[in-house]
């Protein structure tokens, strides 16, 4: 009787094996179980978790189920949409072109040009055409402005989220305020809407304003270190961006817009909207290549090949870029000044 019950158990349980693999694969999050571990479990990208599930954030909780595998339906109704003639996204927390990209089946350069983006800053609630022709992106591109009106920065703006509420592409906002980044400081006051002929005046300015952005320059990676020190110890917390708790760009993010200066939300999108240097200055960001390809990690550069970042071992630390796990790691500094 016992061996027919074992049998019969082992035959329900194949049973249940083969319809569970008919349908999307489903994880019951243990604790200890994070995003990123989940993601290289499941052979998926973090934002496929994140887009399968509708999160917002990285954080998920014990005994959540998470799809692990592309829905059948849900596969099917991205085919169709994007089949459509011009299928829209609203973009999520988390969200980067390259992600958007890969579950659309088109490259980041098209999206960028569907969307007259040029760089690979989005925010969430940005609406993205992911389907159609460039033709109405360019034309939205050369819309003239009727009149002149200003904005003044606030802590968390992007120029891409600027551009969107004012509806501008992000172009005409670095023509029109004479921008040569994507960054901007807060209390910054930029125009969003009129013409581009202020850029000349611009640039004819007298020297003294340069000599007067270099005293600037210097105060404001003066104030970025002393703040940057400020947290050590702090813990790291996957998804964090507050003194409870730190991830690599949640401290940057926070730390920068504590000296007055907006940077995006990710380690990806802060590389693309910064400046490339040929060697790191006290005050510029140093990129690594950890966990995944392309940029995945960044800190601050304080001199002497040290830098300042939040670390997933010990949280916010002060490491060695000579030392034998970042040196091979290392792809590159970019700065915001």
């Amino acid at each position: 009787m016992k061996k027919q019950l074992v049998t019969m158990a082992a035959t329900a349980g194949l049973l249940f094996t083969s319809l569970g693999s008919a349908s999307a694969a489903v994880h019951t999050v243990k604790s200890g179980d994070t995003l990123w571990g989940l993601s290289n479990t499941y052979n998926v990208t973090v934002d496929n978790l994140k887009t399968w599930n509708q999160l917002s954030s990285s954080t998920i909780f014990v005994n959540q189920k998470l799809t692990v595998a592309a829905p059948q339906e849900n596969a099917q109704a991205s085919t169709a949409s994007a089949s459509t003639s011009s299928a829209t996204y609203v973009v999520k927390s988390g969200d980067t072109l390259w992600g958007i990209s890969r579950n659309y089946s088109m490259s980041i350069s098209q999206l960028k040009s569907l969307n007259g983006l040029s760089s690979d800053v989005i925010h969430p609630g940005q609406t993205l055409r992911v389907s159609g022709s460039v033709t109405i992106a360019a034309a939205q591109a050369s819309a003239p402005s009727s009149s002149t009106s200003t904005y003044r920065v606030v802590s968390g703006d992007t120029l891409s989220g600027i551009s969107v509420r004012h509806n501008v592409s992000v172009s005409q906002l670095k023509s029109l305020n004479n921008l040569t980044s994507d960054l901007i400081l807060v209390g910054q006051v930029l125009k969003v809407s009129g013409t581009a002929t202020t850029a000349t005046a611009a640039a004819s300015a007298p020297a003294t304003v340069t000599t007067v952005s270099a005293t600037s320059s210097s105060a404001k990676v003066n104030a970025l270190v002393t703040e940057a020190k400020k947290y050590i110890g702090v813990p790291y917390v996957w998804g964090g961006s507050t003194p409870s708790g730190f991830d690599c760009s949640g401290y940057l993010q926070y730390v920068y817009n504590k000296v007055g200066i907006s940077i995006p939300r990710t380690v990806a999108t802060i590389w693309s909207a910064t400046k490339p240097v040929s060697a790191p200055r006290v005050g510029d960001i140093v990129f690594f290549e950890t966990y995944t390809s392309g940029p995945s990690h960044a800190g601050i550069y304080l001199g002497d090949n040290k830098f300042i970042h939040a670390g997933s071992s010990r949280g916010v630390e002060i490491s060695d870029m000579n030392n034998s796990y970042w040196k091979p790691r290392y792809l590159g500094s970019r700065t915001t000044f």
